[in-house]
């Protein structure tokens, strides 16, 4: 995993920029999101290439695909947390000014 953040540094970035826009510019949609049923199908698929991950179970050079898919997923939730935050910290900051 060091390897994959070493060598694709700037995807990895580029994933959390991109995850830092698109939580700043997330909160003002406001949807229903998944369903249950939705959520529960997308967190066992997160946990089953998570846990392949782990274990190696996939060989190669699609093992180290899954591998880098991971890496930028996280950085792009990382980037949706931060970016949500701050959207929150200047809108709060604006709502008490006025």
């Amino acid at each position: 995993m060091l390897f994959l953040a070493e060598f694709h540094w700037a995807w990895l970035a580029a994933a959390g920029v991109v995850g830092l826009l698109m939580g700043w510019v997330g909160v003002v949609h406001r949807s229903g999101g998944l369903s249950r049923r939705g959520l529960q199908w997308a967190a066992a698929v997160l946990l089953l290439a998570a846990a392949s991950a782990f274990a190696r179970i996939v060989p190669g050079r699609f093992g180290y695909w899954l591998d880098l898919g991971l890496l930028m997923f996280a950085a792009y939730i990382i980037g949706c947390a931060i970016g949500a935050w701050l959207r929150e910290l200047v809108v709060a900051d604006h709502r008490s000014a006025s």
